[in-house]
């Protein structure tokens, strides 16, 4: 059985107090805290820093996968590291030299991921699997939270587990976009083994009760 990860994204907590939110997360049952960083560029939204990063770092000893939603991108990617992010990820169109990313994403000693959009081919991992650490594969198009999976993701999510298998390495396959307890058992079936969920944790009374829910229905996946 695969080794899963329920990593929620702090967009949909309550800024107002996110060391208190991360903290109890965390003591929910999450394994990893996902932090979504746009631009009002590359996506629509603007939201939150490398100072929020540093904030937030104290106060859980669970690894931090920041999504970098902008662009250009490698510029904020020495801050993200100096900051305490563990895992930093990109998209491919906001970058004009994939492979140079990645290996600054490495050269900070963070772990490295490759993000896809809807309509992002998956061409793009060519020639680079080896300075992959994670891929992941949106189900809903970026900038904003809260929204409805997009199915057609399942079969991306499938494609991207044959890759990896063929390629023999260790990649976190992650899936972000409107994961909640009624389908993150489908995503698991895709191959998934990480799963971002923003609203349907935070926006809970309780977020232990649902990250076990989420537990329960990857154990019967």
């Amino acid at each position: 059985m695969p080794t899963y990860h329920i990593a929620p994204s702090i967009l949909s907590a309550d800024f107002a107090r996110l060391g208190e939110e991360v903290r109890n997360v965390v003591s929910a049952g999450a394994d990893i805290i996902h932090f979504d960083v746009m631009d009002n560029h590359y996506v629509p939204n603007l939201t939150i820093g490398p100072l929020v990063c540093a904030a937030i770092r104290p106060h859980v000893q669970v690894p931090i996968d920041v999504h970098l939603m902008v662009k250009p991108v490698d510029r904020l990617i020495p801050d993200f590291a100096k900051a305490g992010a563990n895992i930093i990820s990109f998209h491919p169109e906001a970058s004009e030299h994939i492979d140079r990313t990645l290996q600054l994403i490495r050269d900070n000693g963070c772990k490295a991921g490759l993000v896809f959009n809807p309509g992002t081919p998956l061409h793009f991992l060519e020639h680079v699997m080896d300075k992959i650490d994670l891929i992941l594969i949106m189900s809903v198009n970026p900038g904003f939270g809260g929204q409805s999976f997009i199915p057609e993701a399942l079969k991306k999510i499938a494609a991207v587990r044959k890759l990896i298998d063929e390629s023999g390495r260790t990649v976190l396959l992650e899936v972000d976009g409107g994961i909640k307890i009624e389908n993150i058992a489908a995503a698991a079936r895709a191959g998934a083994d990480t799963f971002v969920a923003g609203s349907a944790i935070f926006g809970a009374t309780d977020y232990k009760t649902v990250i076990d829910a989420m537990r329960a229905e990857l154990a019967g996946a």
